[in-house]
């Protein structure tokens, strides 16, 4: 054959054989450039960990700052971070934090200890008014200084005696002060930055836009093309950079579950937020290696709003919530994937089991509220039920409206919104009845129950009980753990029996992630330590 021909034909199987080749698919460039790519769910409201309200925007928290603590993702003990030991006293009232030598900020300044007191001001400032403040009431003066009685931010039980020493002072003793030090919101921020835009005094300046934000973590913000991406890339600056094995991550904002799951087989993320329940048995069959089910310390359920009408009347509340069979919905709607829940605190929450519950109790139910003036539900008036608009909430919330037209003979209507929003309606009690959910802090039973003293930050019911703010405060400084367990559960019961809010389900992560990722042990906070991921070759 001649030469040039040989070479054409040569040439032209190449280019046949290269076009039958795979294409190499985001997530396997991703591993092979060791970028780790995930499906997270909605666009964050912003970067600034103070102001954060959803796990969502803390999942990107977690790559871009640090605490002075970290939490054991399954065992949820509390391990060095920015702090390498800390010191408690005798009396459980101060505790001392020592810093790491080679703390630095990802634009290479020295982190210190006056930097987290400084960030710690901020957090409990009224200024910011941050929906987190709570996690530092512990600390002398923090809830005063939240709530304006004290305007001396100095006053604040957080000392810097030298660059790496951190002195604490308890209002009472907190058993579990070194697991809040892992919470996002108490992390470090760069004083400086904040000062030079002005966000030591006011959230949602442009600090933490890319090229502006300077944080401790692991990694550094490269890019944030919102209702896009957010991207991460290795800090170099960071004390344990050696041991980060990823060289970026990329945080997709994908709202439909649907269209992460589509992502996740196409091959353009590693791991996927959640998964729809009705996919579930097709990649139990199919799979399941990719399938993850891991329980969440959460608790979800339906919020009433307690100032307006028909709500204001707790016969009302108890009457819908006596009419949920929870187990039904558990089994159908969820698919199996998470519990029935009966109780506001999840089952074993730092060793703690509720004994109070509220039954699936129907003819209860009606005589509530025919008590209430609504028998079978005659002039009971239209009102509206908000749910997020993500994979479960609006099954749930076409089905509990089908039980309690059923049941109770009442009309109810379904309203959607982006996790923004409807986290926003909640919060200024623009609504009537709404789903919500909450993802524990800490493993602690106080972490639950104190959500709905009258003066929680997350208390957006306008319910008030003054017995119950009692037995939480009560309980919260206890050493003694029969006592302390004693008086959350006759909180717990109270809580139920008066239903500003009644539980639905318990929490888990029903998501799929790639064999090829390895450092992801199951969390049962939610919170991953992406320092520690890596993948598999």
């Amino acid at each position: 054959m001649h030469l040039h021909l040989r070479v054409l034909l040569t040439l032209a199987l190449a280019l046949v054989f290269a076009g039958c080749a795979p294409r190499e698919t985001p997530a396997d460039a991703g591993v092979r450039t060791g970028t780790l790519i995930i499906g997270n769910g909605a666009e964050p409201a912003d970067l600034d960990p103070q102001t954060m309200t959803a796990y969502t925007d803390g999942n990107i928290h977690m790559a871009l700052f640090e605490g002075l603590t970290a939490l054991d993702e399954e065992k949820l003990t509390p391990l060095p971070s920015s702090a390498e030991r800390w010191d408690v006293s005798e009396d459980g009232l101060t505790w001392t934090f020592h810093l790491r030598e080679n703390l630095r900020w990802s634009n290479g300044e020295p982190v210190t200890a006056d930097d987290f007191v400084q960030s710690w001001r901020r957090l409990v400032s009224p200024a910011i008014a941050a929906d987190n403040a709570y996690l530092l009431y512990p600390v002398k003066n923090a809830e005063a200084i939240n709530g304006g009685s004290i305007t001396d931010l100095s006053q604040l039980g957080a000392t810097a005696p030298n660059a790496r020493t951190l002195v604490v002072t308890l209002e009472q003793p907190t058993p579990y002060f070194a697991m809040l030090t892992a919470n996002v919101a108490t992390f470090a921020l760069n004083p400086r930055v904040l000062a030079k835009f002005g966000a030591m005094e006011r959230r949602g300046t442009a600090w933490t836009r890319p090229g502006n934000l300077v944080g401790s973590g692991p990694f550094q913000l490269k890019d944030w093309a919102p209702n896009q991406r957010v991207v991460v890339e290795k800090n170099p600056h960071h004390w344990d950079a050696a041991s980060v094995a990823l060289s970026s991550i990329v945080f997709l904002p994908t709202d439909n579950p649907d269209v992460d799951e589509r992502n996740f087989r196409a091959g353009q993320v590693h791991a996927t937020l959640s998964l729809p329940t009705a996919k579930v048995a097709g990649w139990r069959e199919r799979d399941p290696a990719k399938l993850r089910i891991d329980p969440l310390s959460q608790a979800n359920f339906i919020r009433f709003n307690t100032t307006r009408p028909p709500f204001d009347d707790v016969r009302v509340r108890r009457a819908f919530a006596l009419s949920i069979d929870r187990e039904t919905l558990a089994r159908t709607v969820l698919q199996g994937t998470r519990a029935a829940a009966t109780a506001l605190t999840p089952p074993n929450t730092g060793g703690y089991t509720a004994r109070a519950k509220v039954p699936t109790d129907f003819e209860a139910a009606r005589r509530l509220l025919a008590e209430a003036g609504f028998p079978g539900g005659r002039d009971f008036p239209e009102v509206e039920l908000a749910c997020r608009n993500d994979e479960i909430q609006p099954k749930l919330a076409e089905a509990m409206q089908a039980m309690w037209q059923r049941e109770l003979g009442v009309r109810i209507t379904l309203t959607q919104s982006e996790q923004k929003i409807w986290l926003q309606n909640q919060q200024s009690r623009s609504y009537t009845l709404s789903f919500g959910s909450w993802l524990a802090d800490v493993p602690d039973p106080g972490n639950f129950l104190g959500l709905f003293r009258s003066d929680g930050g997350y208390n957006w019911t306008g319910w008030s009980d003054p017995d119950y703010d009692r037995l939480i405060a009560e309980a919260e400084p206890l050493a003694d753990p029969t006592r302390r367990e004693e008086l959350f559960q006759q909180a717990e019961a109270r809580l139920l029996e008066a239903a500003p809010i009644t539980p639905v389900f318990n929490g888990a992560a029903t998501y799929l992630l790639d064999p090829r990722v390895e450092g992801w042990p199951p969390s049962q906070l939610g919170w991953r330590r992406y320092q520690l991921v890596r993948f598999r070759r």
